[in-house]
């Protein structure tokens, strides 16, 4: 069974398959090698519309991804990517589409390293103290 688009609108799911890759980091030769074809052949397959279920279940496998990602997959949805399943191998999938939960958050980030900032520069003035009274207490006497 061929599938090429969703009951909303048309997906290329060539292009999905495409980005999906580049967002991988994946060449278009090590994608075609895991599916025992040339990268002539497997090219095409990223410029078709439609791809057979059965060789989109491979790829999706190769790419070690969901069928959904490639299915689902939009540019709003790929700011939600993150890795699952990380082993001591890296074996990892992505989780990709609109009910994928993103588990990085940014700000809160930024926010901790702000504040490991702001202690070590409390530290450091602490410390500048300390050196300007040894100082003082050395000139003195």
């Amino acid at each position: 069974m061929l599938i090429s688009k969703n009951s909303r609108n048309m997906v290329h799911l060539g292009h999905n398959i495409a980005k999906l890759r580049g967002i991988r980091r994946l060449p278009q030769k090590d994608i075609a090698k895991k599916l025992s074809m040339t990268q002539q052949e497997y090219s095409k397959v990223e410029k078709s519309a439609s791809v057979d279920e059965d060789k989109l279940i491979l790829i999706a496998e190769a790419l070690d991804v969901s069928l959904d990602a490639i299915k689902n997959f939009n540019d709003e949805a790929a700011i939600n990517i993150f890795n699952t399943n990380t082993t001591l191998n890296d074996n990892s999938a992505a989780n990709i589409g609109n009910k994928s939960v993103n588990t990085f958050n940014p700000i809160e980030k930024l926010m901790e390293m702000v504040d490991e900032n702001k202690k070590l520069y409390q530290q450091l003035l602490k410390e500048k103290d300390t050196v300007i009274q040894m100082y003082k207490q050395q000139k003195g006497s």
